[in-house]
């Protein structure tokens, strides 16, 4: 049985990124990636956005902040080098009511205050940039952009093979035991030895956490984003990102239309609880709900955001109120402009005392770290995030690769 120095669980965005950046700093270091799926990057690496975030929504200081400001320069640079299609096409951020234009000003200090060049637009600028858009005012962001995410992770792989990393797919993490001299990690019938791990495991980051011993004072809550694409006649009506100013207790909800690498353009999302971790179609697992349900912090956050979360149920069930939500950015859509699209599934810490956790989340445990918060703008920040993760395993004590 071979012993690895540090095996990675996940093979997203942010499990590769860790394994290119392993590579890079340690050229011989034994490296492994396990991925219980039959391709890379199928969950939210493959179904979120295509977004190249500017990092404009984010508490100044904190690891999203600076990860995604960081991660946009990097991931645009990663593409240019490598040859992986994008489009910087820039975004605006409307205020559909002069009631909102407070918070618009409030976001425009905060991008400020991010360093990320924004500049504002009277209504009428608006219309210049986006001609179908409806609004008193906007934010005009133009260093946002748009790319396939699971291209940026093939590329990854193929860079960790170069790298003489060690790449599984279809293997499932079962247990993973801690040793004297390291881990022993379980998939099925087969058995991995490594000095330490990296748990990048997205939808079941906690479980692996737990399962080690680590007390992570979280869980993860499945936040399903539901999504209509326009139809081909209607795409004319969208020219770069078109978001609605979000509230600021849930900057991750709020209609938006973003265009698609390949030319599509998606409309959305809701944001709905899912009792199934992986419930991009069905939306019931015995085992996700009985545990979600038995969280004292699950029913502490459900008290103080049932109204908001009614709001999104009541616009998945509804086409109706979902395209009504839609037209205060562009009035001219219509009910059949729009056709359903698939489904993405974020993977949300809900810490103990019921909060939802607003940042990205690193824990540390025996002889590993465990990425325990990383949605939107992980992607974005994939590349800084796996530098970050490295520079923690050597704060481990993982140095003599």
């Amino acid at each position: 049985m071979p012993l690895y120095d540090v095996a990675i669980i996940g093979g997203g965005i942010i499990g590769l990124s860790v394994g290119w950046a392993m590579t890079q700093r340690y050229p011989r270091a034994r490296i492994l990636v396990l991925e219980k799926e039959s391709r890379w990057g199928d969950h939210q690496t493959g179904s979120n956005s295509g977004e190249i975030h500017s990092g404009i929504h984010y508490q100044p200081g904190s690891l999203k902040a600076n990860y995604c400001r960081n991660g946009n320069t990097a991931m645009v640079h990663f593409c240019r080098t490598y040859g992986i299609q994008h489009d910087i096409c820039g975004k605006v951020v409307v205020a559909t009511e002069p009631k909102q234009l407070l918070q618009l000003e409030a976001l425009y200090r905060r991008a400020t205050d991010n360093g990320v060049a924004v500049k504002k637009l009277c209504s009428e600028e608006l219309r210049a940039v986006e001609p179908h858009c409806a609004g008193v005012a906007a934010l005009h962001v133009p260093s946002t952009g748009i790319v396939n995410y699971r291209h940026v992770a093939e590329k990854f792989v193929e860079l960790i093979q170069k790298g003489n990393g060690d790449l599984r797919l279809g293997a499932e993490v079962k247990a993973v035991r801690v040793l004297p001299f390291g881990l022993q990690i379980e998939c099925g019938s087969i058995s991995y030895q490594s000095r330490f791990l990296i748990n990048c495991a997205g939808l079941h980051c906690d479980r692996i956490a737990t399962s080690m011993g680590v007390r992570t004072g979280m869980r993860i809550v499945p936040i399903k984003g539901e999504y209509y694409h326009l139809t081909p006649q209607k795409r004319h009506l969208v020219k770069t990102l078109i978001y609605a100013l979000p509230n600021p207790r849930y900057p991750f909800l709020g209609a938006h239309f973003n265009k698609l690498i390949n030319g599509e353009v998606r409309a959305g999302p809701n944001a709905v609880l899912t009792l199934k971790r992986e419930g991009y179609v069905r939306n019931f697992d015995l085992r996700d709900s009985t545990e979600l349900f038995a969280s004292k912090a699950f029913w502490m956050f459900a008290a103080g955001n049932w109204v908001e979360g009614g709001k999104e149920l009541l616009r998945s069930f509804s086409k109706t109120l979902f395209v009504r939500h839609l037209q205060k950015l562009i009035p001219d859509l219509s009910s059949e402009d729009l056709v359903p699209g698939h489904a993405g599934v974020r993977a949300q810490a809900l810490m103990d005392d019921g909060r939802l956790m607003d940042d990205f989340l690193l824990i540390r445990g025996p002889r590993s770290i465990h990425v325990c918060n990383a949605p939107s703008p992980a992607a974005t920040a994939s590349i800084p995030i796996g530098h970050a993760i490295v520079d923690r395993l050597e704060e481990h004590g993982a140095s003599s690769f």
